[in-house]
């Protein structure tokens, strides 16, 4: 389905029965909402889930230009607004835990709980170069460059090497990303900061983070550490994109913390 929403049409699905509490997945950057299949399948009897594709991605609009990450979150809100949702949970991994931390911060009163998984929530100097670095590689090479390098970058080498049938999956979402969606939300990654306020967060949430992550693991425990209350779940194993790559553990931990 799409809609309209913050000057854009922005493609989205929605599962689990009508009068159920509303529960909405953001995608990483070079994914789409299938990368949430299998946290819709397993929620989807108690949750009215929304799955929707950030801008640039997926079935959504992919305009051309550096992107904000305050667009993302508005984006987000927008929907919302479009769809006819007052408030709901809301969950995201990598760009889309950036944005659910952003959401909660700018609209308290919008969120029951978020969810953050595998999101520092800023960017560093560091971390901003790489981003110019992969946008040069989109802008020259075009996204088939970035495919192998970012699923060696996202999983560990022995899962990589092992080549579960979900590494087809992601190499196939990032291959049918739209140069202009990367390039814009890898901008928006190299210039954000939602971790300075997390301390004024009121909703209980949840950090969640694949172990071997790099060094968002130890980025977000200083997040948990910050916010009295939220909780911190690592998951032995797993790699950056953490629902994907132990999808039984991750729902479990969803599950606990939505209970």
């Amino acid at each position: 389905m799409k809609i309209k929403a913050n000057g854009i049409s922005i493609n989205y699905q929605i599962d689990g029965p009508e009068r159920a509490p509303w529960l909405i997945f953001s995608n990483s950057l070079a994914t789409s909402l299938a990368t949430w299949d299998e946290q819709a399948a397993a929620l989807k009897d108690r949750f009215r889930v929304l799955r929707y594709d950030q801008r640039g991605h997926g079935g959504t609009e992919a305009p051309a230009g550096r992107y904000a990450f305050d667009t993302l979150v508005d984006d987000a809100l927008a929907l919302m607004d479009a769809v006819g949702i007052p408030k709901a949970t809301f969950a995201g991994l990598s760009m889309g835990g950036a944005t659910a931390l952003g959401l909660a911060e700018r609209h308290p009163d919008r969120f029951e709980r978020i969810i953050v998984a595998d999101s520092p929530c800023q960017s560093t100097p560091q971390s901003s170069q790489q981003w110019e670095e992969r946008i040069a590689v989109a802008q020259k090479q075009g996204i088939e460059a970035l495919v192998e390098p970012t699923v060696a970058r996202w999983f560990p080498p022995e899962t990589v090497a092992k080549n579960p049938p979900y590494l087809d999956k992601i190499r196939a979402m990032i291959r049918a990303t739209p140069v202009n969606g990367f390039i814009g939300c890898a901008a928006a990654l190299a210039a954000h900061d939602y971790a300075a306020a997390v301390a004024t967060v009121k909703c209980p949430t949840l950090f969640i983070v694949g172990e071997k992550d790099g060094v968002t693991p130890a980025a977000m425990a200083k997040l948990h550490d910050k916010l009295p209350g939220s909780r911190f779940v690592s998951l032995p194993g797993a790699g950056h994109i953490s629902n994907m790559d132990r999808a039984g553990e991750f729902n479990s931990a969803l599950r606990d913390f939505l209970r």
